[in-house]
């Protein structure tokens, strides 16, 4: 699966921090001059099936190095509890067994916050369905797209208002329906990352849990930037974002396709039961990289010109590209030359 290639981390104004693979990459350390000169540490893992990072400053390299551990140690439990990757996860189990009792606080709380976005977006965000990226992968299994008729069946088993969550149980109210968090999982380890390193005491901090999130400035004293790369065209970026304090999310067609000219991938209208068909990448910025997460598949459901309008109405930022690579977005977002 290709996911998160959309974003790439500037260490400041100028771009020479970029890595070829689209990732930030790992130092022993930034320079340090001056006993109270911040010391920059770096951790680079594998979660949620791609690659993330955290890279955080403080002036004792120890606390740093402790703060990075704390910050693996999050987006693990984040996975535990989360991950479809993780067969024994908690959402695994709900998955397998229709029901999960006691459930973790976190989870409840990221279901609680999709379930409030999906009233919100009448259903355009929905974490249930996973039966409608169940049968897209099948069929593409054997390089096809599901019929008609597979998918209307899958959509049958597709509902949020059939979703019962409580701090008791969890549970799926269908035969055949399934869970699926990619859509603002990522997003959520991002937020419990940046508060722990918050409490910690770390006051920069740069984020990427497959959504990003930032704390203060950069290594170079200037705002985090992160690159959007082109959906089309791994090599080159749409343009750069100075990071503002809020998460940022970005979805893309191209993150995940069923078919060569990315008409189906694994963002799915609810409502009908396959891709929306008018954009190609969709970047959120808003107060918390969950919400930011979750409102990236709301956008590119909406399409071009009522996401921008949407935007307004949940106080947040969108940048669209719809297919032919044209590119919109709403004035809060600040922009620097590519």
């Amino acid at each position: 699966m290709k996911r998160r290639n959309f974003l790439r981390a500037s260490l400041g104004m100028g771009a020479a921090g970029l890595a070829a693979s689209g990732w930030l990459m790992a130092g022993a350390a930034d320079a340090v001059h001056g006993a109270d000169a911040l010391q920059w540490r770096d951790r680079m893992l594998l979660g949620f099936g791609t690659m993330l990072s955290v890279r955080v400053a403080h002036t004792d390299s120890r606390h740093a190095e402790r703060a990075l551990d704390a910050a693996v140690e999050t987006i693990r439990h984040v996975e535990a509890q989360m991950s479809l990757f993780d067969h024994d996860s908690a959402l695994s189990r709900l998955n397998r067994e229709g029901v999960l009792l006691r459930p973790h606080p976190d989870l409840v709380a990221i279901l609680q916050l999709a379930q409030s976005v999906s009233a919100r977006s009448q259903g355009a965000f929905d974490v249930t369905v996973q039966p409608l990226w169940q049968v897209f992968e099948q069929a593409a299994s054997r390089q096809a797209l599901p019929s008609p008729e597979a998918v209307t069946a899958a959509r049958a088993a597709v509902g949020w208002t059939h979703l019962s969550v409580s701090h008791d149980a969890i549970r799926l109210g269908r035969p055949g329906m399934g869970v699926t968090l990619n859509g603002i999982a990522q997003g959520f380890a991002a937020d419990l990352v940046r508060s722990r390193l918050q409490a910690s005491g770390i006051a920069h901090a740069l984020v990427n849990a497959g959504e990003w999130t930032s704390l203060g400035d950069s290594s170079h004293h200037q705002p985090w930037l992160l690159g959007l790369q082109d959906p089309r065209d791994a090599q080159a970026l749409i343009s750069r974002l100075a990071l503002d304090g809020r998460g940022v999310a970005v979805s893309a067609d191209n993150e995940c396709s069923f078919s060569p000219d990315h008409q189906h991938h694994h963002i799915f209208n609810p409502h009908t039961g396959y891709s929306p068909a008018e954009l190609s990448c969709v970047a959120v910025a808003a107060p918390s990289c969950a919400l930011a997460d979750a409102l990236t598949k709301v956008m590119f459901v909406a399409g071009r010109e009522k996401a921008l309008r949407l935007a307004r109405a949940w106080s947040v930022d969108v940048l669209v590209v719809d297919k032919q690579g044209n590119w919109q977005a709403t004035p809060g977002l600040q922009f620097r030359a590519a």
